[in-house]
């Protein structure tokens, strides 16, 4: 617990004050030492592709074999033995979670047992976060010195960021001996390498670029475990906006890596079956203090509010036909002179949870902490958790070329409609909570638990030399 207490207290400490001489005596003497990245080759190992979970349904997975007609990587004999270990254990995993779906019995974790419609398939699931308590390890890299690694900001609206990054250091799924890991992590902050390395204004990506570039350089050359997987079983975890672009520096990263991204956009090639959406959250002292809870659906007498600036392309279509329109449709680019942003939240059914300039967007995690069903107008975004959650059972999805008729569409929905999303919502909630240090099924084991569904579908080749 003292170790856990250190760690945040460096971790909350404002990034901001850091000076530019930490660049140079921690970062340019990294990149002077390692200059290029191998040449890594092309992905080739099998997956294990899963059903979405929904109840009923047989949880099963499906086979597909590489064609790609790549060569596999060489590997050395003694890294044989502890891979064929990990892959038996994962092969068990999934017999058990597929046999949790045909009635076997299991223990039962009291803390907390997912029942319901809210989740896609709860039995599936739960046996599923079990076995990830029980098994999943994660090696972190330590090369690399603060603050562009193993640091991130845990305050504000990248905060979810370093969290991840500070509790996962001192979390039991970390292990010391990388032979007994099924993931690597990467423990780089794209926020961090947006404030120490990037120049303002000047458009540029190359030098950013070139940190995550030489980063796998590093541990790629000192270490076996990205050259025999190509990278598959590596995770990269931003919540900066700029973490999909910088991703692309290494194309084995983007293409072959657990990518952990709160900007979690198909368009920007983002994808689902092998890269995991976590919400972003803005904490603003480092906690979520006064941000849980709100009235009963009977006390909320706002239809739906938004409030926020002309960011992107959606927001401005939003304002154009809304502000100041309709009296049950609050919307704002600037709330009015002594409103507050989070009583509005709490006064209204419904929130809305447009993208700006990119798909990810704190308002949906306020709306749920506040008790207001969040209306998501975002294209191309992948929902956090949607591999175990039902989003369309607590929040309502609308289409940009439908906002004319926002009004009708959220009308349409009955009261006791509504309070069966907004009781869906609050039950969900638990999951995208921060809690320090973490409890169980929240938002940094979801996190966690997301990671662990995609290692499941990995399964690394095994070839000797």
């Amino acid at each position: 617990m003292e170790d856990w207490k250190k760690r945040f207290s460096i971790c909350c400490s404002s990034s901001s004050s850091s000076s530019a001489s930490k660049l140079l005596r921690f970062v340019v003497p990294f990149l002077m030492a390692f200059g290029v990245v191998l040449l890594l080759g092309s992905r080739s190992s099998t997956l294990l592709f899963f059903t979405r979970w929904k109840d009923g349904d047989d949880y099963s997975y499906y086979e597909k074999s590489n064609k790609t007609g790549f060569q596999l990587p060489i590997l050395k004999n003694e890294t044989v033995s502890s891979i064929a270990k990990i892959e038996a254990s994962m092969a068990q995993t999934r017999a058990a979670i597929k046999n949790s779906c045909n009635g076997s019995k299991h223990i039962q974790d009291m803390a907390y047992v997912p029942k319901g419609p809210v989740y896609l398939n709860a039995t599936a699931f739960h046996r599923s976060y079990m076995e990830m308590e029980k098994k999943f390890k994660i090696y972190i890299y330590e090369e690399g010195d603060p603050p562009i690694f193993h640091y991130g900001p845990c305050k504000q609206i990248y905060a979810i960021e370093g969290y991840f990054i500070q509790n996962l250091e001192v979390s039991n799924f970390r292990t010391r001996d990388p032979d007994e890991a099924h993931v690597y992590f990467l423990p780089l902050s794209v926020v961090m390498i947006s404030q120490y390395v990037y120049v303002v204004d000047s458009h540029e990506w190359d030098a950013m670029k070139n940190i995550v570039h030489d980063y796998i350089n590093v541990i790629s050359t000192r270490h076996p475990y990205w050259n025999r997987s190509l990278g598959a079983d590596h995770l990269m975890l931003a919540c900066h906006d700029w973490g999909p672009e910088l991703s692309f520096a290494v194309p084995q990263l983007y293409e072959n890596s657990i990518r952990a991204f709160c900007n979690a956009n198909t368009s920007e090639r983002f994808n689902p079956s092998k890269d995991v959406s976590i919400p972003e959250i803005h904490l603003p002292d480092g906690t979520t203090k006064g941000m849980i809870g709100g009235p009963s659906p009977s006390k909320r007498d706002i239809l739906v509010f938004f409030a926020g600036g002309l960011h992107g392309p959606i927001r401005p279509i939003l304002l154009q036909h809304w502000e100041n329109k309709d009296k049950d449709v609050q919307v704002h680019q600037y709330l009015p002179k002594g409103k507050s942003y989070y009583k509005m939240m709490r006064k209204s059914k419904f929130c809305i949870c447009p993208s700006g300039y990119e798909v990810a967007s704190p308002r949906m995690v306020e709306a749920l902490y506040m008790g207001c069903v969040p209306v998501l107008i975002k294209d191309g975004y992948v929902t956090p958790f949607g591999d175990v959650l039902n989003w369309k059972l607590f929040s309502v999805e609308i289409a940009v070329k439908d906002i004319p008729n926002l009004k009708k569409i959220l009308m349409g929905i009955s009261d006791k409609q509504y309070i069966r999303m907004q009781s869906r919502g609050k039950q969900v909630r638990r999951h995208f909570e921060v809690h320090f240090p973490p409890k169980k099924f929240d938002v940094f084991h979801m996190i966690l638990h997301s990671i662990w569904l995609r290692r499941l579908n990995i399964q690394v080749p095994l070839k000797l030399s």
